[in-house]
């Protein structure tokens, strides 16, 4: 499950990691990575829907772990889970995505902005220095002269990186903020980014796929970005800086070119247009900040993936009617 891929050094931490969203991909994998290292987690979410975390680590291991629920934009529950399990370092990944944001765009400036200012306000409070928070690539459609497609969740999580810059500026917060590219991997079930990953598991599974837009896409495994934001907090900052995280550059056709590589029977095709946001990122300004947080190639990912899907259906742990 490449979870070995990823290590994490249990010397840079001195007490609980808080993980928000914890329940969705990346935050399973966070936790899973935290867990296996032996550092202290502290999970927050909205329920306890501990499925995805449970794709990656033992029933026995997730259900022992400290789990609070939640709103994210309550602020006094945010203040009392930090202050109560006296959380030395925050990963903040709790978020509606890009549909949802359109759907209710008040919940989504609720969870994605207020959920934001919760956060910086109680790491204000306990005086913390190891902040780390999810942007997105969406935030690229607000900067000057660029062609990509803006979206609510994209201004919320714009928002989000200049208040993260104004807490640093005016209560020395200091954060690190990760823009994750195209997420693939165990657990990518949701947002409309998810395609591919739906696309490896149909071909486990022996089934059709269309994969819904064509084009650039980048491939950044779910559990590199998790590592990324580990290491983001396993020392303390002094200021607040923004990367992009992109993973691989590729397109849909490679993705796809990939996955016949490794399961020449599939029937996976690809439909509609190119997904409106960049794909060719650089990695190398996160690479040179945080030093070694460990990468897949694409082929190498694909290939985990698939295995692990091919594992998990033959033991019943997922459906393929998971697939949409």
């Amino acid at each position: 499950m490449s979870l070995e891929t990823y290590l994490v050094n249990p010397g840079g931490f001195d007490g609980p990691v808080l993980v928000t969203g914890a329940g969705g991909c990346i935050g399973a994998w966070v936790l899973a990575l935290l867990e296996r290292a032996g550092v202290p987690v502290i999970a927050f979410d909205l329920n306890d829907d501990k499925r995805r975390p449970k794709l990656l680590m033992a029933d026995d291991k997730v259900d022992a772990l400290p789990w609070e629920t939640g709103d994210i934009a309550d602020s006094e529950r945010v203040m009392a889970v930090v202050r109560d399990h006296d959380v030395r370092a925050i990963i903040h990944l709790a978020a509606l995505q890009v549909p949802f944001c359109k759907a209710d765009p008040i919940n989504g400036a609720k969870v994605n902005v207020v959920g934001s200012v919760n956060i910086f306000e109680a790491a204000r409070a306990q005086n913390l220095k190891r902040v780390a928070f999810a942007s997105s690539i969406a935030a690229h459609s607000f900067f000057p002269d660029q062609p990509w497609l803006p979206t609510l969740y994209g201004a919320y999580k714009y928002c989000d990186e200049m208040i993260a810059k104004v807490y640093c500026q005016d209560w020395n917060v200091p954060s690190v903020g990760i823009r994750p590219g195209v997420v693939y991997g165990i657990g990518r079930d949701q947002g409309m980014t998810s395609k591919t990953t739906m696309a490896i598991l149909a071909a486990a599974a022996g089934k059709p796929y269309a994969i819904p837009f064509s084009g650039a896409v980048s491939g950044l495994h779910a559990g590199e970005v998790a590592s990324a934001f580990i290491k983001a907090v396993s020392v303390d900052r002094d200021e607040a800086v923004m990367f992009d995280h992109n993973g691989v550059p590729c397109t849909v056709k490679d993705w796809v070119d990939i996955i016949k590589e490794i399961s020449p029977a599939a029937a996976i095709s690809i439909e509609g247009d190119p997904l409106p946001f960049p794909a060719e990122l650089s990695d190398e300004p996160i690479r040179a900040y945080l030093g070694d947080f460990g990468h897949l190639s694409l082929r190498e990912g694909i290939q985990s993936t698939f295995d692990t899907f091919q594992t998990m259906l033959r033991n019943d742990v997922i459906s393929a009617d998971a697939l949409r």
